[in-house]
């Protein structure tokens, strides 16, 4: 099976809203909706599990009623960062799926991700046991010297990782289990890749866009109803 651990666990704090990001409401819809219908209209995609801020479980439940996300099969509740968020969702899925089942840990706040990103991500972690869509910058790159550089980047060696991180379950249910014994969670920002990174493991490239972005700024905001208007016109064109 394939199932996406989907994080809506945080509050969204740089975006100034009175209320969670993923539940900031576009064209009439939270954004965490679109998300979830993203994988819930994926035709490889068996079930699905959110990671919820638990002052909103409630209100996920109502909206998988009213918009008919029967995908959606396991509500969890969210950590106290990225990294707390999908332990808790791997370990609420420990006794429902197999070893060999694909994880695809996803922002619930990242709702442009397209079929074809989600399809290679799946293929790539068959393969490889894992992948992370990934492009090279498509802007220039300086290192950072406080106020100013001093020395060019070469974009060619440098990979910008995105999401949905896709993992067979052993790997990462493994991954987490030695990170926790090792005392590893607190010595490193907090997402997979980068415990991944300390820990020397290979981490496979799939599919990317420079459209799949995750909605932190008003300004995301925006770019994501227009996204949204520019595909209902040209629907209805």
């Amino acid at each position: 099976m394939n199932i996406p651990i989907i994080l809506a666990g945080g509050v969204g704090s740089r975006l100034g809203a009175d209320k969670p990001k993923q539940f900031i409401e576009v064209l009439g819809k939270p954004v965490l909706v679109y998300t979830i219908e993203a994988f819930q209209n994926h035709p490889e995609i068996d079930a699905i599990e959110v990671v919820c801020i638990e002052s909103h479980i409630d209100y996920l439940k109502e909206l998988i009623k009213e918009y008919n996300l029967d995908k959606v099969k396991w509500i969890t509740k969210g950590g106290k960062d990225f990294q707390h968020s999908v332990i808790n969702g791997v370990n609420n899925l420990k006794d429902k799926i197999n070893d060999e089942d694909i994880v695809l840990v996803h922002y619930g706040a990242s709702p442009f991700v397209s079929e074809d990103i989600i399809s290679d991500a799946i293929r790539v972690c068959k393969e490889k046991g894992n992948s992370s869509p990934a492009m090279s910058s498509v802007l220039l790159l300086g290192r950072n010297d406080g106020e100013k550089s001093t020395q060019w980047i070469d974009r060619d060696k440098v990979m910008v990782l995105n999401s949905p991180q896709c993992f067979k379950f052993s790997y990462v249910s493994q991954l987490y289990e030695e990170a926790i014994e090792k005392g590893l969670l607190e010595k490193i920002e907090p997402h997979t890749t980068t415990l991944m990174y300390y820990m020397g493991r290979e981490i496979y490239f799939s599919k990317s866009s420079q459209t799949n972005i995750k909605i932190t700024t008003k300004e995301d905001i925006d770019l994501f109803e227009g996204y949204l208007l520019m595909k209902e016109s040209r629907k209805n064109s």
